[in-house]
């Protein structure tokens, strides 16, 4: 359908939409849409469409998708002001950092500040730090990309690396998460870039989210740090970055809050992109490294014939595989087989570790991460199963040559593509659930 909108106004679409512009002229963030130009919204996704003169538009709007008028920009006046300080810098490369909470507006303010500073014939290097709402790689990944061309959605944006944490927030992972991200600075140094941003995610609440938010801007040595508020949320996180120089930005007034099935659907738009074309493709074992791999102990040995003669003594049976880990030990065991919980207790108070029990086809639907000898990230997968007899492991991906390495994460999908629990809770009466290993 077609609506017009005068000089002035702003058109606010939120997707699953595309929006053609038909006649005159619209900027979103910093991008100026004209002459046929057309702009598609996934789901989730709020663009702003400030019109410059009088705009006709071809409206196509699925059934959860919405278009309304507003009167004037809906940029603040201090995004403005954040484009002007970052051009007075003299220092080259400028790293800037962007914190706020969940839907605050941080990756709008980045892709902002991306186009204003490409159209000022900058180049510019985007570092996506946002775990559980990743735009420039894959869910459960921080990334960076270079950005050429003003962007409407940084989601287009072909991702240069990308490191793999394998959660959806860094509070269940600190240390890989901030070495991920100072691996990729670095890397976007190399490409001599004038301008960093990176972006972070919106966990700001509580202590432990203050510490990492700072270790974060430790890592990344930003030149300004922009901290996005709708009130005074990070009232407690600025005091604590004084030594770094700070300023606050708005948050758009008109801005679109997401729930938490809401951010999860965007994941699972994620993992649909970047495992398109994917086929199950089986690895003999001792043909990778395979990380975080503790649970489930592929490819190495954990104990000696003798020890592993006495579990198999007190269990009263011959698991598939037995993994010794720390304080803890796996036994891992065909789907239709049970072992007595007397048995476990008996493991326990011999080796004095934990038992966990985990059943074949468990590992099912885990999604994993590809690397190639040189550890360059080539994409995901979903782990379809592991042959503890025929030391293989299948893995559904679209990753076909150089995989070397293989990481697995904490997160599970079910064949659609959608989060699910890590472990089904069914003849789980006897023993911890199999998620507390992560």
């Amino acid at each position: 359908m077609n609506r017009t909108v005068e000089k002035g106004k702003t058109l606010l679409v939120n997707g699953p939409a595309s929006v053609t512009v038909v006649s005159g002229k619209a900027e979103v963030f910093g991008t100026v849409i004209s002459n046929s130009g057309k702009v598609i919204l996934r789901e989730g996704k709020q663009l702003p469409f400030a019109v410059e003169e009088t705009t006709t538009f071809d409206l196509s709007l699925a059934e959860k998708a919405t278009a309304e008028e507003v009167e004037g920009d809906t940029i603040p006046p201090s995004w403005v002001e954040s484009f002007e300080k970052i051009m007075e810098l003299q220092t080259k490369p400028v790293t800037i950092m962007v914190l706020g909470s969940t839907d605050a507006g941080k990756t709008s303010f980045c892709t902002y500040l991306a186009n204003k500073l490409v159209n000022q014939k900058k180049r510019v290097a985007v570092i996506d730090g946002d775990l559980g709402q990743s735009d420039i790689g894959p869910p459960c990944t921080v990334a960076y990309a270079l950005v050429s061309k003003p962007i409407t959605d940084p989601f287009n944006l072909q991702a240069r690396n990308a490191v793999f944490v394998g959660v959806t927030s860094p509070e269940k992972s600190v240390d890989k998460a901030v070495e991920g991200l100072a691996a990729l600075r670095q890397e976007a140094l190399s490409n001599t870039p004038d301008v960093i941003i990176a972006n972070s995610d919106g966990w700001i609440e509580g202590e432990e989210a203050v510490k990492y938010k700072i270790r974060l801007a430790e890592t990344i040595k930003p030149d300004i740090i922009f901290c996005i508020q709708q009130e005074d949320e990070l009232a407690q996180l600025v005091g604590d970055l004084e030594e770094f120089k700070t300023t606050i930005v708005d948050s758009p007034s008109v801005i679109s809050q997401r729930n938490r099935e809401k951010r999860k659907n965007l994941r699972e738009l994620g993992y649909i992109k970047y495992l398109r074309n994917a086929k199950i493709q089986s690895f003999p074992q001792g043909w990778l490294k395979i990380e975080d791999n503790d649970v489930f102990g592929l490819g190495r040995s954990h104990m000696s014939f003798r020890e592993a003669s006495k579990i198999y003594e007190l269990l009263g049976m011959k698991p598939l595989h037995i993994v010794e880990r720390g304080d803890a030990i796996s036994v891992i065991i065909g789907k239709r087989r049970w072992i007595n919980g007397e048995n476990l207790k008996k493991i326990e108070e011999t080796t004095k570790k934990k038992a966990y029990v985990i059943r074949k086809g468990d590992e099912e639907g885990l999604l994993v991460a590809l690397y190639n000898s040189e550890r360059k990230f080539l994409g995901i997968g979903v782990l379809q199963e592991i042959e503890y007899l025929r030391k293989t492991i299948k893995i559904l991906t679209p990753v076909s040559e150089g995989i070397a390495i293989i990481t697995i994460g904490k997160v599970k999908l079910d064949k659609n593509m959608k989060e699910i629990p890590a472990l089904e809770e069914e003849n789980q009466q006897e023993y911890t659930a199999f998620s507390r290993l992560f």
